[in-house]
Formats: C-alpha cells, structure tokens, sequence
C-alpha cells in the first residue's frame, strides 16, 4: 500500500525529481518524459470514463488505467542486471495479452474499415481518440529511452496494443463503427 503523507515536498524545487531508486535526475529526462506522457493518457481516460459508458467499458478503462499506474511504476524505477524476477514491479506479458484479447473480442463486431477514420464522432470516441495520439507519444517517448537505457520491453508492447485497443474502442463507441467519420482522400482539392 502507497502512504502519501504530504503532498508537496520542495524536494523538485531545483528541477529534479527523484526515480524509484531515489536517484535524481532533471525533471525534463527521457525517464521522467516517458512516464510523464504515460500519466497524461491515464489523464485522458479519466476523462473517458467519466461519460456514460456501459459498466463493462468503465471496468476496462478503469483496469487499463490501474495498469498505466503499473507501467508508470517500471518506467520509474530503473533496471538493474542484479535485479531478480519480480523483485520489482514490471509490467508483465499476462497484461500485454489481455489487452489483445479486449482488442479481438471489441474488434469482431465492428463495420470493416474502407477509408482511414477521423478522430471524432460521439464525445466518447473522440475521447478514445485523443488518448490514442497520447499513448501513442508516451510509446514514442519510451523508444526513446530505450535507444539510452534498459526497459523493460513489455512496457513498450503494452502500449503499442493499447493505442491498438483505444482505436478499436473508439470504432465501438461509434456505433460499432457506423457512426465513424471517415477520410475522404482529396475531398476538399
């Protein structure tokens, strides 16, 4: 359990901030940039989920939000050759995979796609949307990272299935993909 006794501790107030090893680097690192965009998607699905989805949809968004904590946990904590398994909290294969199976069941039945979809539609959707191009950056921002530090790699897949999901999310949210607003190539030429 997280006991957060005080909120603010001054302790940022040179431009650093501390990691989950309590090491300090500037508050602008690839790390802190990583995880920073990784909060601002849990951001958007808070606000995903506070219109009126079914109880099923507001589970999910709320388990992927629990996870994005997960996520946000290994990105923080830098990894160690001496670390042993589960010795730390890292994201796990079993998340990665159950993403996939949401994907998969969201995904049987909606419309096929003939054209690229704008983001929009219903307000829900277009929420999913906007959390897509988000996750989207946070998963840029940890390639980043791996190109100068060791990541777990699952944090990079889980994010990759989860800009998967929201888009396949958003499509149910439109109607099952009825309602989807579609790219018309050259339409305004």
């Amino acid at each position: 359990m997280v006991y957060l006794s005080r909120i603010y501790t001054k302790t940022g107030d040179d431009g650093t901030t501390a990691l989950g090893d309590q090491s300090r680097v500037p508050k602008d690192a690839q790390r802190v940039a990583a995880y920073g965009s990784v909060d601002e998607l849990n951001a958007v699905l808070g606000l995903l989920a506070a219109t009126a989805l079914e109880p099923d949809l507001l589970a999910l968004v709320r388990l992927i939000q629990n996870d994005l904590f997960d996520v946000g946990a290994d990105l923080c904590m830098p990894t160690s050759t001496a670390e042993k398994p589960k010795e730390k909290l890292r994201v796990a294969e079993s998340q990665v995979q159950r993403l996939e199976q949401h994907i998969d069941r969201i995904n049987d039945g909606l419309q096929p796609l003939t054209s690229f979809v704008l983001p929009g539609g219903q307000p829900a959707a277009a929420w999913c949307h906007l959390a897509r191009t988000v996750c989207r950056r946070a998963e840029r921002e940890v390639v980043t990272l791996m190109r100068q530090e060791t990541v777990n790699a699952n944090v990079l897949i889980y994010l990759n299935r989860l800009s998967d999901l929201l888009f396949v999310l958003g499509r149910y949210l439109n109607g099952h993909g009825t309602q989807d607003v579609l790219w018309q190539p050259g339409h305004n030429q």
